[in-house]
């Protein structure tokens, strides 16, 4: 029996996740399941560019792991590209890293914080109180934040 997966360092939940063929009904897809951390992967090599010493640093993994996750990760994209298969991004053993960012629904302002820092009381641009945390991943099933637990 192989052992669980170490987490994985991920900067911030994914934006979106699903991703669907236009014009094709949900009932008549298919899926493809992405991990978090295979995201991630992709998003460290594919987006930003960094070679996979560099990345793996980032994901807290060795080279060959993140050669092999990221490898996967293709693969998954590909066959939703090509066979025309919604994408699911769900799972993974992941712990979220770096900062919490958030944008004042009364100025527009957006700031970031250090995580672990609780709460902010209000917008340093303007004292509202109304803002809300931008790197919160989509909502679940159950109307839960992906990640969070219950």
């Amino acid at each position: 029996m192989p052992r669980p997966p170490c987490p994985r360092r991920v900067a911030r939940p994914p934006l979106c996740d699903y991703f669907k063929p236009r014009g094709v009904p949900m009932t008549a897809l298919e899926e493809v399941t992405l991990s978090v951390d295979e995201l991630e992967a992709l998003r460290l090599a594919d987006l930003e560019g960094l070679y996979q010493d560099a990345a793996a640093e980032q994901l807290g993994v060795s080279r060959t792991t993140f050669g092999r996750v990221v490898e996967a990760a293709r693969r998954k994209v590909a066959e939703a590209l090509v066979l025309g298969k919604a994408l699911r991004i769900a799972g993974g053993a992941v712990a979220w890293t770096g900062l919490r960012h958030f944008s004042c629904g009364t100025c527009g302002h957006e700031w970031s914080l250090p995580q672990g820092g609780g709460r902010p009381r209000a917008c340093p641009a303007c004292g509202s109180a109304e803002f809300r945390r931008l790197d919160r991943g989509p909502l679940d099933g159950r109307g839960a934040r992906s990640g969070d637990v219950r």
